[in-house]
């Protein structure tokens, strides 16, 4: 197996912008992202954006697949950009999946219905991921000022509206036809999935501009 050590003095390591010295111990990919980690708790700042030789990682998963490297760049944000990143992170999930939506009903328009049918199933246990992200959002994040819904509520009521989208779909999966299933994604996922994009893209410019964030009673 291939070790991912290397010799500290040929990497780069940058966090928000600025050179980092690393111990001599931190020789693994894994070991330098817990001391940048280490870094920002203590100015009260959280790791959340981690950049190897150019290409993206996601910190929840393993970087072991990097065996060598030459460049680290790295950002942290302060406690209080928290809600902005959670409403970003909620929107690329959104992006993701209307892509795939999609997809499967392209799969469905040119009779590869099974494949469509899979491609739906692997993809309606995941939709509920940008909820589960907005579930981390402070309930103060959103008031109930003027008799408006707390975030809360409306969490509750995008997983209901979630669960009557995904039934109408797994519905039309039992006809081997596969044109109903393209018809129940273009005419229930889509819309509820834009909806939802729209709602985070509200939701992100007021948190950008410390505005209230506006309450409706979901996405559908």
């Amino acid at each position: 197996m291939a070790s991912n050590d290397f010799d500290s003095g040929e990497v780069e390591v940058k966090l928000d912008g600025a050179a980092v010295l690393l111990p001599s111990e931190r020789r693994s990919l894994d070991s330098i992202v817990a001391y940048l980690d280490s870094l920002s708790l203590q100015q009260q700042r959280i790791l959340c954006w981690l950049c190897v030789d150019g290409e993206p990682v996601n910190l929840t998963h393993a970087t072991r697949r990097f065996t060598a490297f030459t460049q680290i760049e790295a950002e942290s944000m302060s406690l209080a950009e928290v809600p902005q990143q959670l409403i970003k992170a909620a929107l690329q999930q959104t992006i993701s999946a209307r892509a795939r939506v999609q997809k499967a009903v392209e799969l469905a328009l040119i009779n590869e219905g099974s494949r469509a049918h899979e491609l739906w199933w692997s993809l309606s246990v995941s939709l509920k991921e940008p909820l589960l992200t907005l579930s981390l959002l402070p309930e103060t994040i959103c008031g109930q000022e003027n008799g408006r819904a707390n975030m809360s509520q409306l969490r509750k009521w995008q997983l209901q509206q979630l669960g009557g989208v995904i039934q109408d779909v797994d519905t039309a999966c039992g006809s081997e036809d596969p044109i109903p299933l393209a018809e129940a994604l273009e005419r229930r996922v889509l819309p509820w999935l834009n909806k939802l994009h729209e709602s985070l893209q509200m939701w992100s410019d007021a948190v950008s501009y410390r505005a209230p964030l506006p309450a409706t009673q979901g996405t559908a």
